[in-house]
């Protein structure tokens, strides 16, 4: 492969080299993102008010890719098992999915414990709870109520099939698409058209999804504008060590400890933090990485994970992977305890860990589901005084940013992680890939034009 080239999957099959196609600084959709984030930033600082008022740019752009999220789903799973050979297969690697998953959040909860510890961020609060208004938390701890472990369970079960798309609930949507999967798969030759047509009606809603992504730019600045202008950059002073506590903690597990799985791999963390850049600005501007899980399908399958590994992994991560939600949970249960000055024992710090094993399971990649995950926690843990949460209202904005991103790398290594497991990873588009990160990324996206 010669340095002018760029190595492309032209379909799930052997990569196939293209020409790289010189293109204006000014056209590539990272720098069109970073660029509205900065000037969403300074708009929201000096114009407050019309900071706020940008917000339905964000909500919309938002809005525009949820609307195709569950027929991205439905079709890539459909496909992917109705083209298994083997059924057991699809329990198989959901096991494993639910395994790794499993070990790498706890390691998350265990360290966002473990910093909270050491650092202390807390300390030195002297919070009287008393003085703190409850009705600043009341909405997300009655959610986090409604939202327990199995009300969440039951909930994956949708009304009715189409209702499951109406919602646009993820875990309702893979069910629906696991079962009409398998049932296509034992139709014979009919199941094979049904499955042809499937396939292509998915390729025409990631091209929808292509042309939803150029407005990235928009709905980044939209929603940057408007988060710096409701809550302001002062109000990160207040609460700065636990922010830089919480995102020097998440660095550091990305590239310690998924940078130790990437390497097992064969890859540098970095070098798939730089495949995935486009998609990780997207979510720092949006706050959620909902607006990423369609191309993250499409750019995990380019990296070489098979396609029926990828539908399966990525829909169960945004519920069950979620590393840099699992890191808040534990770490903010500390400072408020620290704050408030509510003294906990090993054995209480061992529950606060084994209660966030559960109720991390009803988080999603929605922006605010880590706040709610973190009161269902505190309403389990009667020690910490609920009320304590209003101290971090007007900073969770600032940390949704972070879970966010976290959990995005984390799931696109998961990915790799069970296609390998399962022995399905194309190893020279892995290695191509990573050897030309950026040029693939924007190829990719060139090719959604």
């Amino acid at each position: 492969m010669t340095s002018g080239n760029v190595v492309v999957d032209t379909g799930g099959g052997p990569a196939a080299a293209a020409p790289k196609q010189s293109r204006p600084w000014y056209s590539v959709l990272y720098v069109q993102v970073l660029i509205a984030i900065t000037i969403g930033v300074l708009v929201g600082h000096f114009y407050p008010k019309t900071g706020t008022a940008l917000k339905p740019l964000g909500d919309a752009f938002i809005a525009l890719i949820r609307m195709m999220i569950a027929p991205v789903i439905f079709c890539t799973v459909v496909h992917g098992i109705a083209s298994m050979s083997n059924l057991a297969k699809v329990g198989r690697v959901g096991l494993k999915a639910l395994i790794y998953f499993e070990v790498v959040s706890t390691v998350a909860l265990a360290i966002g414990l473990l910093v909270g510890d050491i650092v202390k961020p807390g300390q030195g609060f002297n919070i009287d709870p008393s003085a703190l208004d409850p009705h600043a938390v009341a909405a997300y701890v009655t959610r986090a109520k409604e939202e327990g472990v199995v009300a969440h369970l039951l909930a994956i079960i949708p009304n009715t099939f189409v209702d499951a798309f109406a919602k646009g609930d993820l875990l309702q949507v893979l069910l629906i698409a696991i079962l009409t999967g398998i049932a296509v798969s034992r139709l014979g030759e009919l199941g094979q058209r049904i499955n042809g047509a499937v396939d292509a009606a998915g390729k025409v809603f990631f091209r929808i999804i292509g042309l939803i992504v150029r407005l990235a730019p928009v709905g980044a600045f939209g929603a940057m504008a408007f988060t710096i202008g409701a809550y302001g950059l002062g109000s990160l002073r207040n609460l700065a060590e636990l922010i830089a506590t919480f995102y020097a903690t998440s660095i550091l597990f990305v590239l310690i400890v998924l940078g130790a799985i990437a390497r097992v791999m064969g890859f540098s963390i970095l070098r798939f933090i730089g495949y995935i850049k486009d998609e990780l600005l997207i979510v720092l501007g949006t706050s959620s990485s909902e607006t990423v899980l369609p191309r993250m399908i499409q750019k995990m399958q380019r990296l070489g994970a098979s396609s029926s590994v990828v539908g399966l992994v990525i829909p169960l991560g945004y519920s069950f992977n979620l590393d840099g939600t699992n890191i808040y949970m534990t770490l903010a249960t500390l400072f408020l305890a620290q704050a408030t000055n509510t003294p906990l024992s090993f054995g209480q710090e061992m529950t606060v860990l084994l209660v966030a094993m559960l109720t991390s399971k009803g988080a999603s990649g929605v922006t605010g589901a880590g706040f709610v995950t973190l009161a269902a926690t505190l309403t389990i843990i009667p020690d910490i005084p609920i009320q304590a949460l209003a101290i971090l209202v007007g900073i969770d904005k600032f940390m949704s940013e972070c879970r966010a991103l976290t959990n995005l790398i984390g799931n696109g290594l998961a990915t790799v992680v069970i296609s390998r497991w399962e022995g399905e990873l194309h190893r020279d588009q892995l290695n191509a890939a990573m050897a030309h990160p950026v040029d693939l990324g924007e190829a990719l996206e060139r090719e959604a034009l």
